[in-house]
């Protein structure tokens, strides 16, 4: 699919981003569409390759050249999902922990992709390509909970526009070490990949990486109280710990555990971001996407779905409970 535009005099004041610009023309295509296909060259302007913040001036052409949706190669797989709802545009499925979403290196079977298209056929959205069919947004691999897929490409540009714009509901329910003494906080600093291990995500400098903001809230306060053998009720991972409900403003990669793990509150469980000797260890990190929120691509209803905390979460708290009491 060609097309072909070109940036008339009415631009000549105001040079505005590619981006915004074709977001504004193309009333189908979502703006992270729109960068998804500049960063990969089939949006070029001029005839090279550029970013998606590029400053547009008068008699520029812009080329966008969008590959057709590859028939993916990717093995549908008769694997059970836990779904909270579904009709003919979205799939919303609480997640399991130990779940890769959509295949990559040393994971292509076994995945929510893989679920989903043996589930689902051949309704799944083509917009991002052959192995992630469906796929608008990620949790990892060890966290559970809430995740929406789209059944076609119309609903698919609907659900990443709302996620562009922030207008989509995403809490999590986060188990963190040390006592946050604040009831609130919000932490608003850029991520980009780790300069030490370019596995890893870290906090950056200001201008650098992307702009991550989470607000947080503490739900309850697990403390290290008496020590061995005074009698006093004491919980017994011998570190403070504290319950919290994360929403997210933006949705970088491993953002919850980065941040909390920036203000000194690493996720219990959290084996690249997490403290060392961790008694959690083990379960994956202590993290839950537990309430996700949107509004439905046909009907414009607000819907917002729930999802109980996994067993070994809830395990994990009536245990410090009882130890606290």
């Amino acid at each position: 699919m060609e097309h072909v535009f070109h940036a008339d005099n009415s631009i000549a004041n105001t040079k505005p981003r590619l981006d915004s610009y074709l977001a504004e023309l193309l009333s189908d295509m979502s703006r992270s569409h729109i960068q998804t296909l500049i960063r990969s060259g089939e949006i070029r302007v001029n005839g090279s390759a550029v970013k998606p913040g590029y400053a547009l001036c008068e008699g520029d052409v812009i080329l966008i050249e969008e590959r057709e949706p590859e028939h993916t190669a990717v093995e549908a797989e008769d694997i059970p999902l836990d779904i909270v709802y579904e009709d003919n545009d979205v799939i919303v499925v609480n997640k399991p922990k130990g779940m890769v979403v959509h295949p990559a290196n040393g994971h292509y079977t076994g995945t929510l992709v893989n679920a989903l298209m043996h589930h689902c056929r051949d309704s799944l959205s083509g917009i991002n390509g052959e192995l992630r069919p469906g796929i608008v947004h990620r949790i990892d691999m060890d966290t559970t909970g809430l995740i929406i897929a789209c059944k076609n490409d119309r609903a698919h540009n609907s659900i990443a526009a709302q996620l562009e714009e922030h207008s989509i509901t995403r809490r999590y329910i986060a188990l963190v070490y040390h006592n946050i003494a604040e009831d609130e906080g919000t932490v608003d600093k850029p991520i980009d990949r780790s300069r030490a291990d370019r596995k890893l995500m870290a906090v950056c400098r200001p201008g650098e990486g992307r702009n991550a903001v989470t607000h947080y809230r503490v739900l309850e306060r697990f403390p290290v109280r008496g020590t061995a053998g005074s009698g006093n009720a004491s919980n017994t991972t011998g570190l403070p710990l504290t319950l919290i409900e994360c929403r997210l403003e933006t949705g970088r990669t491993h953002q919850i555990r980065v941040h909390m793990s920036f203000i000194g509150h690493p996720l219990a469980g959290d084996e690249a971001y997490g403290i060392r000797k961790d008694p959690l260890r083990g379960n994956g990190q202590y993290l839950h996407a537990a309430v996700l929120g949107f509004t439905h691509p046909t009907t414009g209803e607000r819907m917002t779905f729930e999802a109980p905390l996994p067993s070994y979460f809830e395990e994990t708290l009536a245990k410090l409970r009882g130890d606290l009491h």
